[in-house]
């Protein structure tokens, strides 16, 4: 009877040994990737900011409105500022019209200098045919000097008047480039109070109502492309060392769940977030879904390698990483690739070496 009880509760130990959860290293194409959370955004989207404070008047555009560069998209209370823009036209059409125009300052003084030429001349005449008179003692002495001093005052006003229409050319000159150079900056300060797109896009989203205070710190609008998107993804930074531009990239969206789409790496950005300790890397799809939104979310795998024919084991048998349980005991394996649930191996087991579950 002893004999019997103790078949059985050898049978028992047996069993259980057999019942043990194990596997075997198997070959299989094997890929290793690097995953990030992944985020959908329009190329080129920016935030629109006003260069001055103050109340919104209008947004002149609505969300979903495609736009062209240049076009205005919202308009600031700016009475102020054209009140000085017309002032500073007015302005410069005095200017221009005192330098250029037909009443001009300038042609009154063409005219003395005209004026003055002619006296020039006649007095020219008279002092050196009262000259050649004296020569041959003709006339008196006082009426050669009275000659001669007509003809030097003639000389000095001539002189006088080019002097006065030269500095008052220069002068009005001077004043007409001021002019200019005030109304174009009042135009610029008008055009401060109307934010305008930086490209040819959809816009995504205002930020303000009108009525509403608005500064210069805070955004109005986004602006994006309409048709074109790129994805965002968050790296680890542990990861990124391993990640290069090209790379294929699967992304599923949340939006898109039963869909994987291709995209491929095209810009990694150098600085990291010290917040999420993750770098941005930016990747474009080969064949976007028909329909995206902003803001959409999902995952991303970052193929690094792929390898055909590798023996694998599941990453949940090792210990401390790269150590296994067999029937022999512990043995230390040198790892290659890594996928999400898999690992290559490289030495230190074959196809036919069971390996047990990690005791827990």
């Amino acid at each position: 009877m002893r004999k019997v009880a103790l078949f059985f509760i050898t049978l028992w130990f047996i069993s259980c040994g057999d019942q043990e959860e194990k596997v075997y290293p198997k070959k299989m194409f094997m890929t290793e990737s690097v995953y990030a959370s992944v985020t959908v955004q329009p190329d080129s989207l920016y935030q629109a900011f006003a260069a001055v404070s103050g109340i919104l008047k209008n947004n002149l555009v609505e969300e979903g409105d495609l736009v062209k560069n240049g076009d205005p998209l919202l308009q600031i209370i700016n009475s102020a500022p054209e009140l000085n823009a017309d002032n500073a036209r007015l302005n410069l059409n005095l200017a221009e019209e005192n330098y250029k125009g037909s009443a001009a300052v300038l042609t009154a003084l063409e005219d003395e200098i005209q004026a003055a030429l002619l006296a020039l001349r006649n007095d020219s005449i008279n002092y050196f045919r009262q000259k050649r008179l004296w020569e041959q003692q003709i006339g008196s002495q006082v009426q050669f000097e009275n000659k001669k001093l007509a003809y030097e005052l003639s000389q000095n006003k001539f002189r006088l008047a080019k002097n006065r229409y030269d500095r008052t050319k220069k002068e009005l000159s001077t004043q007409w480039q001021q002019a200019r150079n005030s109304y174009e900056t009042a135009k610029t300060n008008v055009a401060d109070f109307t934010v305008k797109s930086k490209i040819n896009g959809k816009v995504y989203a205002l930020f303000k109502q009108p009525g509403e205070i608005v500064t210069t710190m805070e955004p109005l609008a986004a602006v994006g492309s309409k048709d074109v998107f790129i994805i965002e993804l968050l790296v680890d930074e542990v990861d990124i060392v391993k990640i290069s531009l090209g790379l294929q990239v699967l992304v599923t969206l949340d939006a898109y769940k039963n869909n994987v789409f291709e995209a491929s790496i095209h810009k990694i950005y150098p600085r990291k977030d010290e917040r999420s300790q993750t770098f941005k890397v930016e990747g474009i799809f080969k064949d976007p879904p028909k329909t995206l939104y902003p803001g959409l979310a999902g995952e991303g795998n970052i193929i690094i390698a792929e390898k055909e024919n590798v023996l694998t084991l599941p990453k949940s048998y090792l210990i401390n990483g790269n150590q296994v349980r067999t029937n022999e005991g512990i043995v230390q394996l040198k790892i290659g690739l890594q996928s999400l649930d898999q690992v290559e191996v490289l030495d230190g087991i074959d196809e036919n070496t069971p390996i047990l579950k990690p005791e827990e």
